[in-house]
């Protein structure tokens, strides 16, 4: 028994249980979308990064937001692909471990940008006067890093508590990658400490995190509501209304999956709704910002009269 728990080498990814014609279909639709995911948020760091007009923090926090979203659907999307043409594809251990803590390194990271964005539009609107003092390059900055390293951390705590598990029985894995919930009901030992820290983990950067974005927004409101002039209110709203749908979108779903109630049949409703949140997310995001956007607008209008012109 010993022998077979360590001895695991791979995963079977379950991916959709689908008719072979309409995981056909998928494959060429979720091709689609991944392209328009890569296109959308390469052309956002390409604007942000050649314009100088979008040279402020707010959309340096947009390029660290397009780089995470690159890279959230860079690690699951494509071995979903694979699976459509391939079904019940394996995946290495080590792979498997990796996508995980690949996945939520960089949940956990969107999570603390899209509050680090919303303590930016505060600063904005609130204490526009001092603006640029709160939030100098080296704030910004500061604030990205950290980010970055508190999400690297809280998804290495949850990848040292699922190596050593040990593993029986048959290795189909129920989604579509390596999900941390999906591999931790494989595992043959009590997992009642994992899936505490994977809660306490769900709420600590997702309840605390949208509470900060809720309470942000507060004060943003009042101090919308005191300006005078409509066009100056609207003004104000707009800088704002792209971060609130970015927010929306991304918190709905995964406050749903981690920490909504847990009735019904959860493996397949929130397999689908993990699919929007890996997939659907990070396509949609640079579109809101560029639809409803002025600023970014007209850095891809000038950008496309120069190569007109040129």
């Amino acid at each position: 028994m010993e022998r077979n728990q360590t001895s695991v080498t791979e995963f079977i990814l379950l991916g959709f249980p689908l008719t072979p014609r309409i995981q056909m279909l998928l494959f060429g639709l979720f091709s689609l979308f991944y392209a328009f995911t890569l296109l959308g948020n390469g052309l956002i760091l390409g604007l942000t990064w050649l314009d100088s007009r979008l040279h402020t923090p707010m959309y340096f926090f947009l390029s660290q937001l397009s780089i995470v979203d690159i890279a959230y659907a860079c690690n699951t999307v494509p071995q979903m692909l694979v699976n459509l043409l391939r079904p019940a594809q394996p995946i290495s251990f080590a792979g498997c471990m990796t996508q995980t803590f690949l996945f939520l390194t960089f949940a956990h990271t969107e999570c603390l940008l899209l509050v680090v964005m919303s303590y930016d539009r505060y600063v904005a609107i609130c204490h526009p006067l001092r603006y640029s003092v709160i939030m100098s390059w080296r704030v910004c900055i500061i604030l990205a890093l950290t980010s970055w390293i508190l999400g690297v951390l809280l998804a290495l705590v949850h990848l040292v508590l699922l190596i050593p598990l040990p593993f029986c029985g048959p290795q189909k894995v129920n989604h579509f990658f390596c999900e941390i919930i999906a591999v931790l009901k494989l595992a043959c030992a009590d997992t009642h400490i994992n899936e505490i820290m994977v809660l306490a983990g769900a709420v600590s950067v997702l309840v605390g995190p949208f509470s900060s974005i809720v309470i942000s927004y507060i004060y943003i409101i009042c101090a919308i509501l005191k300006i005078q002039s409509g066009k100056g209110r609207q003004k104000a709203f707009s800088t704002c209304s792209s971060h609130l749908c970015v927010v929306g979108l991304f918190y709905g779903t995964a406050i749903i999956m981690y920490v909504g109630p847990r009735y019904g049949n959860p493996r397949e409703q929130k397999k689908y709704l993990l699919l929007f949140h890996s997939l659907f997310n990070p396509m949609l995001n640079p579109l809101i910002y560029s639809l409803r956007n002025k600023e970014v607008k007209a850095a891809m209008k000038g950008m496309l009269e120069k190569e007109r012109t040129s």
